[in-house]
């Protein structure tokens, strides 16, 4: 059993297979993993494990704690990341009329990158996944990584830290920004220090603040202890859940969270929460009808030949039954 907010490294992998039976993995008082011929739940694994034979890990271990530490650690893991995958392998040649500065790039089979870019390896690698494009005119800076049959449209300009999803489609000024598979933000406008969910779509124009204008310390609104709490940051942008979207010139404020399945649009600022399965913006908020809100999300998944799947279905519902008490504190039902 391996502790899933722990972030894999090569080290880790190691320590993890030499465990025997009956022995416990931890560092500084964390449980990583264990080694155990019993079946157990989630709710036991404390019990479980009390007696478990520790070894310690004696090195530094990234642990995802919040929500903001996926771009948080995006340097470090992208940089990791890529070692592990380039390692003994050779990169496809370098198109022409591409202008690369460093020699940290790696281009997998496939791939296309358009005459006109401009490809800076020397603050991070750069990883272009297979079948991935990149448009004529695109900046680049690492490190960052395009994954599989992901689109970077032309013009755009993305800072390091960036990780483009599978199947995503960005355009316009990105800043260390963590896209997870299938979304999009094919336009102008920006994003920054921002982590975007899966089928997610940002209209044209939409723009995330990232940075306080008095400068202060970031707050963002914590789910679990049902208020908003300081982050520490300085620069915190959108986090956004699964299949939520924003229309047109969306303007999002610092440290906004949105939550799985809400469709955003208007004039002015929303408010920097957004419960799950909302619809609406600054004026107001109602909810997102369960059917509707499913509808939108096979149609958008339509597009590349899928669907939600029945346990999709299902997490979702349970997702909007759950979040049914913020919604009719933030939204009118």
């Amino acid at each position: 059993y391996v502790n899933a907010a722990i972030i894999a490294s090569q080290e880790l992998y190691n320590a993890i297979q030499q465990l025997k039976d009956n022995q416990k993995l931890i560092s500084a008082g964390v449980l990583i993993a264990f080694n155990t011929s019993v079946a157990i739940t989630f709710a036991s694994t404390e019990a479980a494990t009390m007696n478990l034979e520790a070894v310690e890990f004696p090195e530094e271990v990234l642990m995802l704690k919040n929500v903001w530490d996926i771009f948080s650690y995006n340097d470090k893991v992208t940089k990791t990341d890529f070692a592990l995958i380039t390692v003994g392998r050779k990169s496809a040649p370098t198109p022409e009329g591409v202008t690369i500065a460093g020699n940290n790039l790696f281009i997998e089979e496939g791939a296309t990158i358009a005459p006109g870019c401009i490809i800076n390896t020397t603050s991070g690698p750069v990883y272009i996944g297979k079948d991935a494009e990149v448009m004529e005119g695109s900046m680049i800076r690492g490190p960052f990584a395009a994954c599989e049959h992901s689109v970077v449209k032309m013009g755009a300009k993305i800072y390091g830290a960036t990780t483009i999803g599978p199947g995503c489609k960005v355009g316009g000024e990105i800043n260390n920004v963590v896209f997870f598979a299938n979304s999009n933000k094919a336009h102008d406008g920006f994003l920054g220090n921002a982590v975007i969910g899966e089928w997610c779509n940002l209209g044209a124009d939409t723009n995330c603040s990232n940075l306080k204008n008095n400068y202060d310390e970031i707050k963002i609104w914590h789910e679990q202890q049902n208020k908003s709490i300081k982050t520490g940051l300085s620069f915190c942008g959108l986090l956004m859940g699964d299949h939520s979207k924003a229309g047109i010139n969306t303007m999002f404020n610092t440290g906004t969270v949105v939550g799985v399945s809400s469709n955003i649009y208007g004039g002015g600022f929303p408010a920097n929460f957004i419960p799950s399965f909302c619809w609406g913006g600054a004026e107001g908020l109602t909810t997102y009808r369960f059917e509707k809100a499913t509808e939108t999300a096979n149609r958008m998944m339509g597009r590349r030949n899928k669907e939600l799947s029945e346990a999709e279905i299902k997490v979702l519902q349970y997702i909007f039954d759950k979040t049914k008490s913020q919604r009719d504190v933030f939204a009118q039902s």
